[in-house]
């Protein structure tokens, strides 16, 4: 069996009792960074061996995982926050179990997008969930594609590319489409941003980004 289980986004007590039980119970966890899992592991007392599985890594060592499975053991996969397989290694793991006919189970738990899409005040009737954009092939159709997008639009950015994704969604979005951004969701410093883009871009000019952010921007309103 291969469980998928979320982990806290900022605070810890954003865990199940179920996924605190499985990480428990199971023979391996494979986490993104074992630095960052470990905090995460010593807070619950949990002992169970860990390894290393993130995107850098994923396609050498898949394999080996699951024929762990396949002669009995059982694993979980987290990542360094959230749930597993959004903007996160994931996919490859299960897709390769599923080939076997390997059960897998997926918790439900923490992720960044829809507390950052509820709280917006933007439709949430239907979304699209775009996670991050390209970095540099590809970034331009993508945006020129989602300005025509009538559905409200989530993102993920890093703080130092912040900035320069809103500036590049002024000229395909327009600068008074409406923008929530997000910042270190369910953290001690968690913050909201809400107005239009052209408003945003002058925020974070004026206050350098710091930490995760989601950016929830509105779809276009068809006249």
């Amino acid at each position: 069996m291969i469980y998928l289980i979320p982990t806290p986004i900022g605070n810890l007590e954003d865990i199940t009792l179920r996924a605190i039980r499985l990480l428990k119970e199971v023979d391996l966890i494979l986490a993104e960074d074992t630095r960052t899992s470990q905090k995460l592991l010593n807070h619950y007392e949990i002992n169970t061996p860990m390894q290393s599985f993130h995107m850098f890594n994923e396609h050498k060592k898949v394999s080996k995982f699951v024929t762990q499975v396949i002669h009995g053991k059982s694993i979980a996969l987290i990542s360094d926050a959230g749930t597993p397989g959004i903007s996160d290694p994931g996919y490859l793991l299960v897709s390769e179990a599923l080939k076997e006919d390997i059960k897998v189970q997926c918790l439900p738990g923490a992720t960044a997008l829809i507390p950052a899409l509820l709280q917006s005040g933007l439709p949430v009737d239907r979304f699209s969930f775009e996670g991050f954009l390209p970095t540099k092939k590809g970034r331009q159709s993508r945006l020129i594609k989602m300005a025509e997008e009538i559905r409200t639009l989530v993102f993920y950015e890093s703080p130092h590319k912040l900035l320069k994704t809103l500036r590049q969604m002024v000229p395909y979005f327009g600068s008074n489409r409406k923008v929530a951004v997000v910042r270190e969701i369910s953290k001690k410093f968690e913050s909201n941003f809400r107005g239009n883009l052209q408003a945003a871009c002058e925020f974070f000019e004026q206050n350098p980004p710091k930490g995760e952010f989601v950016i929830v921007v509105e779809g276009l309103k068809r006249k």
